[in-house]
């Protein structure tokens, strides 16, 4: 087949071109940065770089800025347009920003596959557009429910975007939750979610050694609170056999079962970042923080929502997609935790091992 591609250069989107590729399907990328796309091209396998064109254009332009040619070159010729494209990125401040980029952006891609006349439309949003409910359904949410931050509400809006167009083409909706590593190797090419978190412990560490600071300091959130952590390469697989088994105006969640604790998250972190004096405060219970920890919770703020809190997601659509695939449910154990946490701190000494 002939597929379309957004979110080309980002960490999703680099997994599931080579899945497609290897599928035999010819991909049509989407770049606005042309260096970027290019290195990801070379870095391919040359039996595989031929089947991959790349056109210039931009998420938040109309018909993303293709000339009139480009466009009539594309008309009738994709079959699949996967809308990968979007801006990770909690921050209240950055709000038009998010909008322009994940709702205004999802606007134009879905005109663009509508100009082009591609009949199934494969949309990645996100598990978290749940909002502040801890039950995750795979349906549509109410826009008028309450969201943690701007990235969630703007990815919601994209999703009711996408299913209005359900009478004009097959369209479906894939909701990843906290995408990491590779699952056998720890992988991963991203500095958000678990990444951002635990870049930031890392620059907090290296401040207090600076000042010969040695005393216990305190996250506030939930021990016992759970993240919901699935590994990048378990998401390209299931986007890679939705090209051919996504059933049309079905919402998949793509989460974790049985997501690791807080608890169990931040020892393993702890452990690779030898922070021993690392804790966590319970919500809820009497506690004063020092200034020092203060600081060090302003610092990781945007992550809060997701600290103390566990969701639990419904995934029959996608376990039924799975059905009769090579590819089994997921099943994250703690070794493949230690894995992606040790990549991450440790990226060497994995690649030694491997």
């Amino acid at each position: 087949m002939n597929i379309f591609l957004t979110g080309a250069t980002g960490f999703l989107g680099g997994r599931l071109i080579r899945n497609l590729l290897e599928e035999g399907h010819n991909v049509y990328l989407l770049a606005r940065n042309m260096g970027k796309a290019k290195e990801l091209k070379d870095r391919l396998p040359l039996s595989l770089q031929g089947n991959v064109t790349i056109l210039k254009g931009d998420i938040v332009e109309k018909n993303f800025g293709f000339s009139t040619d480009i466009l009539s070159g594309l008309t009738k010729k994709v079959d699949i347009f996967y809308h990968l494209a979007a801006l990770v990125k909690f921050d209240h401040h950055l709000r038009d920003t998010l909008m322009e980029m994940n709702y205004h952006g999802t606007k134009n891609a879905l005109g663009v596959a509508r100009l082009i006349g591609v009949p199934k439309f494969i949309h990645v949003s996100t598990a978290y557009t749940v909002g502040v409910s801890n039950k995750g359904q795979e349906k549509l949410y109410d826009l008028q429910q309450n969201f943690n931050n701007p990235y969630e509400e703007s990815k919601a809006l994209a999703e009711h975007e996408v299913m209005k167009y359900k009478d004009k083409m097959d369209v479906s909706i894939f909701r990843p939750a906290i995408i990491v590593g590779d699952s056998k190797t720890g992988e991963a090419d991203s500095n958000f979610t678990l990444y951002g978190f635990m870049r930031g412990l890392e620059l907090f560490k290296r401040k207090l050694e600076r000042k010969n600071y040695h005393e216990k300091v305190h996250l506030v959130g939930s021990k016992e609170g759970t993240s919901n952590l699935v590994p990048v390469d378990y998401v390209a697989d299931i986007l890679t056999i939705a090209a051919k088994k996504a059933t049309k105006n079905t919402i998949y969640n793509i989460t974790n079962p049985t997501p690791p604790t807080n608890r169990e998250i931040l020892g393993t972190i702890k452990e690779h970042l030898q922070f021993k004096t690392l804790g966590i405060y319970e919500k809820g219970t009497a506690y004063t923080l020092t200034p020092v920890e203060i600081q060090l919770n302003s610092m990781i703020d945007v992550f809060e929502p997701y600290l103390d809190r566990s969701i639990s997601f419904e995934d029959a659509n996608t376990q039924k997609l799975l059905k009769g695939s090579p590819i089994a449910h997921l099943n994250m154990t703690h070794e493949i935790l230690e894995i992606i946490v040790r990549a991450y701190f440790q990226p060497e000494k994995v690649k030694v091992e491997m």
